[in-house]
Protein backbone atom coordinates (compact mmCIF):
# COMPACT_ATOMS: atom_id res chain seq x y z
CA UNK A 1 0.00 0.00 0.00
CA UNK A 2 2.80 2.41 0.82
CA UNK A 3 4.31 1.93 -2.61
CA UNK A 4 1.00 2.88 -4.31
CA UNK A 5 0.63 6.01 -2.18
CA UNK A 6 4.22 7.03 -2.86
CA UNK A 7 3.73 6.45 -6.59
CA UNK A 8 0.56 8.54 -6.62
CA UNK A 9 2.22 11.28 -4.57
CA UNK A 10 5.24 11.32 -6.89
CA UNK A 11 2.93 11.39 -9.92
CA UNK A 12 1.01 14.40 -8.60
CA UNK A 13 4.25 16.16 -7.71
CA UNK A 14 5.61 15.64 -11.22
CA UNK A 15 2.33 16.88 -12.75
CA UNK A 16 2.38 19.93 -10.49
CA UNK A 17 5.96 20.74 -11.42
CA UNK A 18 5.17 20.30 -15.11
CA UNK A 19 2.16 22.63 -14.80
CA UNK A 20 4.23 25.24 -12.96
CA UNK A 21 6.95 25.04 -15.59
CA UNK A 22 4.34 25.39 -18.36
CA UNK A 23 3.02 28.56 -16.68
CA UNK A 24 6.55 29.99 -16.54
CA UNK A 25 7.14 29.22 -20.23
CA UNK A 26 3.73 30.40 -21.50
CA UNK A 27 4.25 34.14 -20.96
CA UNK A 28 7.55 33.96 -22.85
CA UNK A 29 5.76 32.56 -25.89
CA UNK A 30 3.26 35.43 -26.00
CA UNK A 31 4.10 38.35 -28.26
CA UNK A 32 5.63 41.21 -26.37
CA UNK A 33 3.91 44.57 -26.65
CA UNK A 34 6.94 46.64 -25.81
CA UNK A 35 5.91 49.34 -28.25
CA UNK A 36 2.64 51.01 -27.39
CA UNK A 37 0.70 52.91 -30.00
CA UNK A 38 1.62 56.54 -30.28
CA UNK A 39 -1.08 59.19 -29.90
CA UNK A 40 -0.90 59.75 -33.65
CA UNK A 41 -1.48 56.04 -34.30
CA UNK A 42 -4.43 55.96 -31.89
CA UNK A 43 -5.87 59.07 -33.55
CA UNK A 44 -5.50 57.50 -37.01
CA UNK A 45 -7.18 54.30 -35.80
CA UNK A 46 -10.08 56.26 -34.30
CA UNK A 47 -10.51 58.25 -37.52
CA UNK A 48 -10.50 55.03 -39.55
CA UNK A 49 -13.13 53.44 -37.31
CA UNK A 50 -15.27 56.60 -37.48
CA UNK A 51 -15.06 56.68 -41.28
CA UNK A 52 -16.08 53.02 -41.52
CA UNK A 53 -19.03 53.58 -39.19
CA UNK A 54 -20.20 56.62 -41.16
CA UNK A 55 -19.83 54.76 -44.46
CA UNK A 56 -21.91 51.91 -43.03
CA UNK A 57 -24.58 54.41 -41.95
CA UNK A 58 -24.54 56.07 -45.38
CA UNK A 59 -25.07 52.70 -47.04
CA UNK A 60 -27.90 51.77 -44.66
CA UNK A 61 -29.74 55.04 -45.26
CA UNK A 62 -29.74 54.66 -49.07
CA UNK A 63 -29.72 58.41 -49.53
CA UNK A 64 -31.15 60.05 -52.61
CA UNK A 65 -29.21 62.54 -54.70
CA UNK A 66 -31.17 65.38 -53.08
CA UNK A 67 -30.16 64.19 -49.61
CA UNK A 68 -26.44 63.95 -50.36
CA UNK A 69 -25.79 67.66 -49.78
CA UNK A 70 -27.53 67.47 -46.39
CA UNK A 71 -25.41 64.38 -45.59
CA UNK A 72 -22.20 66.23 -46.50
CA UNK A 73 -23.17 69.22 -44.33
CA UNK A 74 -24.05 66.89 -41.46
CA UNK A 75 -20.75 65.00 -41.79
CA UNK A 76 -18.67 68.17 -41.78
CA UNK A 77 -20.47 69.40 -38.65
CA UNK A 78 -20.26 66.19 -36.63
CA UNK A 79 -16.82 64.91 -37.56
CA UNK A 80 -14.80 64.65 -34.36
CA UNK A 81 -12.02 67.19 -34.14
CA UNK A 82 -8.56 65.69 -33.73
CA UNK A 83 -7.11 65.96 -30.26
CA UNK A 84 -4.88 68.97 -30.11
CA UNK A 85 -2.96 68.17 -26.98
CA UNK A 86 -4.35 71.24 -25.24
CA UNK A 87 -4.86 69.22 -22.10
CA UNK A 88 -2.44 70.36 -19.39
CA UNK A 89 -0.13 67.76 -17.93
CA UNK A 90 -1.64 65.89 -15.01
CA UNK A 91 0.92 67.29 -12.60
CA UNK A 92 0.07 70.89 -13.49
CA UNK A 93 -3.65 70.29 -13.01
CA UNK A 94 -2.91 68.86 -9.58
CA UNK A 95 -1.02 72.04 -8.65
CA UNK A 96 -4.13 74.16 -9.11
CA UNK A 97 -6.33 74.97 -6.16
CA UNK A 98 -9.71 73.25 -5.90
CA UNK A 99 -11.65 76.32 -7.11
CA UNK A 100 -9.24 76.73 -10.05
CA UNK A 101 -9.62 73.05 -11.04
CA UNK A 102 -13.40 73.27 -10.85
CA UNK A 103 -13.33 76.46 -12.91
CA UNK A 104 -11.25 74.69 -15.60
CA UNK A 105 -13.69 71.77 -15.61
CA UNK A 106 -16.64 74.16 -16.03
CA UNK A 107 -14.87 75.87 -18.96
CA UNK A 108 -14.31 72.49 -20.60
CA UNK A 109 -17.96 71.53 -20.00
CA UNK A 110 -19.17 74.75 -21.61
CA UNK A 111 -16.94 74.11 -24.63
CA UNK A 112 -18.32 70.59 -24.99
CA UNK A 113 -21.87 71.87 -24.59
CA UNK A 114 -21.29 74.34 -27.44
CA UNK A 115 -19.96 71.53 -29.61
CA UNK A 116 -22.95 69.38 -28.77
CA UNK A 117 -25.31 72.24 -29.65
CA UNK A 118 -23.63 72.58 -33.06
CA UNK A 119 -24.00 68.84 -33.61
CA UNK A 120 -27.66 68.97 -32.62
CA UNK A 121 -28.31 71.75 -35.12
CA UNK A 122 -26.59 69.79 -37.89
CA UNK A 123 -28.30 66.56 -36.89
CA UNK A 124 -31.74 68.17 -36.85
CA UNK A 125 -31.22 69.72 -40.28
CA UNK A 126 -30.11 66.38 -41.74
CA UNK A 127 -32.71 64.30 -39.88
CA UNK A 128 -35.52 66.48 -41.25
CA UNK A 129 -34.42 65.52 -44.80
CA UNK A 130 -34.91 61.78 -44.15
CA UNK A 131 -37.91 59.62 -44.91
CA UNK A 132 -39.58 57.75 -42.03
CA UNK A 133 -37.76 54.53 -43.02
CA UNK A 134 -34.42 56.34 -43.12
CA UNK A 135 -35.15 57.94 -39.74
CA UNK A 136 -35.80 54.50 -38.27
CA UNK A 137 -32.51 53.20 -39.70
CA UNK A 138 -30.65 56.28 -38.45
CA UNK A 139 -32.16 55.91 -34.97
CA UNK A 140 -31.26 52.23 -34.87
CA UNK A 141 -27.70 52.95 -35.97
CA UNK A 142 -27.19 55.75 -33.45
CA UNK A 143 -28.45 53.62 -30.55
CA UNK A 144 -25.60 51.16 -31.01
CA UNK A 145 -23.12 53.68 -29.68
CA UNK A 146 -19.61 52.70 -28.73
CA UNK A 147 -20.44 49.72 -26.55
CA UNK A 148 -23.29 47.92 -28.27
CA UNK A 149 -26.09 50.24 -27.19
CA UNK A 150 -26.84 52.55 -24.35
CA UNK A 151 -26.62 49.67 -21.88
CA UNK A 152 -23.46 48.29 -23.44
CA UNK A 153 -21.32 46.21 -21.12
CA UNK A 154 -22.15 48.07 -17.96
CA UNK A 155 -22.40 45.98 -14.88
CA UNK A 156 -19.77 43.50 -16.00
CA UNK A 157 -16.49 43.40 -14.17
CA UNK A 158 -13.30 43.64 -16.07
CA UNK A 159 -14.61 45.74 -18.94
CA UNK A 160 -13.57 49.33 -19.06
CA UNK A 161 -13.66 49.76 -15.32
CA UNK A 162 -17.43 50.04 -15.28
CA UNK A 163 -19.30 48.65 -12.35
CA UNK A 164 -22.97 47.88 -12.01
CA UNK A 165 -25.00 48.95 -8.98
CA UNK A 166 -24.60 45.58 -7.35
CA UNK A 167 -20.82 45.43 -7.75
CA UNK A 168 -18.31 46.92 -5.39
CA UNK A 169 -15.32 48.89 -6.55
CA UNK A 170 -11.98 47.66 -5.51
Amino acid sequence: MNIIRKSILIGFTVLGMAAAQAQDVAPQNKPQHSQKATPEQRQAKMEEMYAKRQARLHDQLKLTAQQESAWAAYQSAVKPAPRTGDRPPRGEFAKLSSPERLSKMIEKTKLREGQMQQRLTALTAFYNQLTPEQKAAFDQHSMRGKHGGWGGHRGQRGHGGQHGPDMKRG
